[in-house]
């Protein structure tokens, strides 16, 4: 995928599990709030943490070249 800003399918794996513990975590909250469901959330939160650490998330994303501007000064 060069020149893609996509990830690949493990980093948005660790991306789905952190965005579940994070709807978890709110509807906890509006539900009560339910502070075990609350915090069940935020364990999900923190496996995902750990998936995106063990993928190495943040090298996956491919970043074009710089771009330069045109000198318009003619």
């Amino acid at each position: 995928m060069a020149g893609s800003h996509g990830g690949s399918p493990k980093s948005w794996l660790a991306v789905i599990v952190i965005l579940l513990g994070f709807t978890v975590g709110g509807v906890a909250l509006c539900i009560g709030p339910n502070w075990a469901m609350f915090w069940a959330g935020a364990g999900i939160i923190a496996v995902g943490g750990v998936i995106a650490l063990v993928v190495d998330i943040f090298s996956d994303v491919i970043i074009d070249a710089p771009r330069v501007p045109l000198d318009n000064s003619n």
